[in-house]
C-alpha cells in the first residue's frame, strides 16, 4: 500500500514539473521585425544599439574606477584587497599629535653625531616597563655612507626570567638628506632575517645575553658588535667582541682575544686569571690600522678595576698584540658609525611657517589632483563619444553597402551581380574616402587660420608694450 502511494505521489511531482518549465513558457521571439521587409536593416540598427550599450557599460566602469568603484566586478575587488607587501610601503616621518585647542606643540630638533663617542661607550639602555612590554627597541647605528641602520632588539621571557637579543638591518632610502632618511626609518622595512642574534638561552634561570653596536669600519662593510653574557642576581660575567661582514654575510667572535691576555698574564706575570673576575672592553677599530680591533681589558680584584692593557686583533680573530699596559697611552679609535640625537625644540615661529607652508602644498597638492581627476574624466568621455561616432559610421557604411546590394542583385543577373557589387563598394569606399580627406584638410585648415589669428594677436599685443610712450 506504501509503495503504492509513493508512486502516485512521483507521477503527480512529474507532471507537475512537466507543466512548469513548458516551452510555451520559453521566450524565443527575435528583438527585431522579421516580417517587415527590411529585416537586415533592422538587425544591423538592433546590434549597434547593443554595442553602444556595452561601450557606455564599459565606459561608465571606467569613470568610476577613477575614485572608488562601488559597483566593482567581484575580480576587480579580489586584486584591490590583495595583501600588500609592508616592507614597500612609504612611511612618513613621525610628528606629534596637536590636540585641537592647543595653539603649539613643542617639537623636538635633531642632529646627527657620531656614534662611537667616547670609544667603546655605547650600551643598551633598557626602559622601566621594558619587562611588562616584554620586547625592546634600542638605539640603532648608521652606516658610514648613510645606507642602512642596524639596530638591536631586545625580548623578555617571563616565566624564564630570560633576556635574548637580535641585531636587525633597516635599508635607508636614498633620496633626501642624511637626517630626512634616517628619520623615515622604519621596523616596517627591516630585513627579516637578524644579522645576528643570542637565540633563546634556558639552561639557567635569570640569564641575559644582550647584543651592542659599537661601531662599523671606516668603509661601513665590518661592524664590531659586543655580546654581554650575565644574570640578573649576580651581574655581567663575560664580554665577547664579534665582527659581522657584511660582505661575505659572515660573522667572526673574537675568542683569540681573551685567551690572549690569558696567557700573557699567565705566562708573565704569575697571575692567573681565571681565578678572578676581568672582562674586555671593545672600543673600536684603530686609526693607523683599519681592519683592527681595539680593546681594554680589566680585572675587578678589589673596589678598584686593575687595568690589564689596551690590546688589538683582526677582524677574523688573528694575530692578538699588547699595544700598552699604561693607561695613559692612548690609542686612536676611528669613529664612522652616527646615530640621530635631540638637540633642542624647534622654535614656534619656524613651525608657523612650516604649517603654512604645508597648508599650502596641501591645497595645490588637491587642485592639482582634481584638475588631473577632471582630465581623466574627459579623456575618457571623449573616447567613448569616438566610439560612439566610430559605431555610428560603420552602421551608416553598412546600411550603404547593403542598399547598393539589393539594387544591382534586383536589376542583374547573378552571374554578373558579384562582380558589379564589388565594383560599386569599391566606388562607394573610394568616394567615402576622398569625403574624409576633404573634410580633414578643411579642419586643417580651419586650425591653421585659427593659430595665424592668435599669433597675430600676440604680436600686437608685443608691438604695443614696445611702443615708447609720448
Amino acid at each position: 500500500m506504501l509503495k503504492k502511494s509513493f508512486l502516485i505521489f512521483c507521477l503527480l511531482m512529474c507532471s507537475v514539473s512537466a507543466n512548469a518549465f513548458s516551452l510555451s513558457d520559453i521566450d524565443l521571439s527575435i528583438p527585431w521585425n522579421s516580417s517587415s521587409g527590411n529585416s537586415t536593416e533592422e538587425q544591423a540598427k538592433y546590434l549597434n544599439k547593443v554595442k553602444k550599450e556595452d561601450l557606455k557599460e564599459e565606459y561608465g566602469r571606467k569613470k568610476l574606477n577613477i575614485h572608488q568603484n562601488p559597483f566593482m566586478t567581484v575580480e576587480e575587488y579580489e586584486m584591490l584587497s590583495a595583501p600588500k607587501d609592508k616592507a614597500l610601503e612609504e612611511i612618513p616621518i613621525p610628528k606629534p599629535e596637536k590636540p585641537s585647542d592647543m595653539k603649539y606643540v613643542p617639537v623636538y630638533d635633531y642632529e646627527l653625531v657620531r656614534y662611537n663617542n667616547p670609544p667603546g661607550s655605547p650600551e643598551i639602555s633598557l626602559t622601566g616597563n621594558f619587562k611588562k612590554r616584554r620586547q625592546q627597541n634600542a638605539q640603532g647605528i648608521v652606516s658610514p655612507d648613510y645606507s642602512i641602520l642596524v639596530y638591536p632588539s631586545i625580548y623578555y621571557y617571563y616565566k624564564e626570567n630570560v633576556v635574548a637579543c637580535d641585531l636587525f638591518v633597516i635599508p635607508l632610502e636614498q633620496k633626501g638628506n642624511a637626517l630626512t632618511r634616517i628619520k623615515k626609518a622604519n621596523v616596517m622595512h627591516r630585513l627579516p632575517d637578524p644579522i645576528l642574534s643570542t637565540g633563546k638561552v634556558t639552561e639557567e634561570y635569570g640569564i641575559y645575553r644582550t647584543l651592542t653596536p659599537v661601531d662599523f669600519n671606516i668603509d661601513g662593510t665590518k661592524l664590531l658588535v659586543k655580546e654581554k653574557i650575565g644574570s640578573n642576581s649576580d651581574g655581567i660575567w663575560q664580554t665577547n667582541a664579534i665582527v659581522y661582514d657584511f660582505v661575505s654575510h659572515s660573522s667572526y667572535k673574537l675568542n683569540e682575544i681573551r685567551d690572549a691576555i690569558v696567557y700573557y698574564w699567565q705566562e708573565y706575570k704569575h697571575l692567573n686569571l681565571n681565578d678572578v673576575r676581568w672582562d674586555i672592553y671593545p672600543l673600536g677599530f684603530e686609526v693607523k690600522n683599519p681592519d683592527r680591533i681595539v680593546v681594554s681589558a680589566f680585572a675587578y680584584t678589589g673596589s678598584v678595576p686593575v687595568f690589564l692593557g689596551n690590546w688589538s686583533i683582526d677582524s677574523k680573530g688573528e694575530r692578538a698584540l699588547l699595544l700598552s699596559l699604561d693607561p695613559k697611552n692612548k690609542v686612536q679609535i676611528s669613529m664612522n658609525g652616527v646615530k640621530m640625537i635631540r638637540s633642542g625644540v624647534v622654535p614656534p615661529y619656524i613651525l608657523e611657517k612650516e604649517e603654512k607652508h604645508q597648508k599650502y602644498v596641501e591645497k595645490q597638492e588637491a587642485k592639482a589632483k582634481e584638475k588631473e581627476e577632471k582630465a581623466q574624466i574627459k579623456a575618457i568621455e571623449d573616447e567613448y563619444k569616438q566610439k560612439v561616432k566610430e559605431l555610428d559610421n560603420e552602421l551608416k557604411i553598412e546600411l550603404q553597402n547593403d542598399k547598393i546590394k539589393e539594387k544591382i542583385e534586383g536589376s542583374t543577373s547573378t552571374n554578373d551581380a558579384v562582380e558589379k557589387i564589388d565594383e560599386a563598394l569599391e566606388k562607394a569606399k573610394q568616394e567615402r574616402l576622398e569625403k574624409e580627406a576633404k573634410a580633414k584638410a578643411r579642419q586643417l585648415a580651419r586650425e591653421k587660420k585659427k593659430l595665424e589669428k592668435e599669433q597675430k594677436l600676440l604680436n600686437n599685443q608685443q608691438t604695443e608694450e614696445t611702443v615708447p610712450t609720448q
